[in-house]
């Protein structure tokens, strides 16, 4: 199977889609990324509660934060697979439903492959993250385990009166941080394929691979598009949160300061939510363009090809 080339204007389309995907059967759709989102935040409220009652050091915290990606490394792409063929079957007219998600943890759907492909992606992320480490990020690693370190101590301590100084960064951060940014949107790019292809391609791990790989290398500029709206985006989105978060908690404060964190909470849930759910619709979108085949007229869902209007 073939990878295709497509013009830059594909990444606003791919963004569009993105945030129309699923109109079709919005229950099924919303409900799947809904799902995955919670099982998303596990690790964090596990890293949360074990920092709480075991008073974890800033090298334990690392052992921990290393032990839980090691895990979604190998579990993520199955939920993320899960998600990727309801979509698909939403836009191609076929019955759907949001516990569908589960559907690639049975025999025969292709969760050999599916973790497979998650681990060796997962290596790739480590070893190029321990070469710009080795290339550009002298200090960097010291310096995140002082900052973890007062973080620790501010957390055990309570906030002090006068906020602790903190070390500046080294000198390397910013060709480190941009080349990251770099590298990160690249192999973004590639496991959206690769895994699209493993999941709804039936392609195996290493042929899925390659095709992630040539898929990004030819699709470099839609690609840059849709991350340069996708980021412009977010960040208006997220100052848009800041403020209503911040009304909310200056209102509620006023009645009882809990009161603030239980209305701001399902807030941000829901912003999780709305950015999850169109980050998969683009990675659908993106490897429907790259790699699958097109819709049949007669079977597109609402919204699920087409590049009009937004709506969420």
């Amino acid at each position: 199977m073939t990878t295709r080339t497509v013009g830059a204007g594909h990444g606003w389309k791919w963004l569009v889609q993105g945030v129309n995907v699923g109109r079709g059967n919005p229950r099924a759709v919303y409900g799947a990324i809904a799902i995955l989102s919670a099982l998303a935040l596990l690790p964090s409220v596990l890293q949360l509660v074990l920092q709480q009652v075991l008073g974890l050091d800033a090298q334990a915290q690392l052992m921990v934060i290393g032990a839980v990606s090691l895990l979604s490394m190998v579990l993520y792409p199955l939920l993320i697979g899960g998600v990727l063929r309801v979509i698909d079957g939403v836009e191609r007219g076929r019955p759907a439903k949001a516990t569908d998600i589960f559907a690639t943890f049975s025999a025969g759907a292709g969760a050999g492959r599916l973790m497979g492909f998650g681990v060796l992606m997962g290596v790739l992320y480590i070893a190029t993250f321990y070469a710009l480490i080795s290339a550009f990020g002298e200090g960097v690693i010291e310096w995140y385990m002082e900052i973890l370190a007062i973080s620790q101590e501010m957390n055990a301590q309570g906030a002090p009166a006068t906020p602790p100084e903190l070390p500046l960064p080294p000198a390397g951060i910013g060709p480190l941080m941009a080349l990251g940014l770099l590298f990160g949107l690249y192999f973004a790019t590639v496991y959206a394929i690769g895994l699209g292809q493993v999941a709804l391609g039936d392609r195996p791990v290493g042929g899925a691979f390659v095709d992630g790989l040539g898929g990004a290398l030819k699709n470099v500029l839609p690609v840059i598009v849709v991350g340069v709206l996708a980021m412009a985006g977010g960040f208006v989105l997220m100052i848009v949160f800041a403020m209503v978060a911040t009304m909310i908690t200056v209102v509620a404060g006023l009645l009882h300061p809990a009161l603030a964190a239980l209305l701001v909470l399902p807030l941000y849930l829901l912003l999780l939510l709305a950015l999850y759910i169109v980050m998969f619709g683009v990675m659908y979108a993106m490897w429907r363009d790259i790699c699958g085949d097109p819709l049949a007229p007669d079977a597109q869902a609402p919204g699920g090809n087409g590049g009009g209007s937004i709506e969420l």
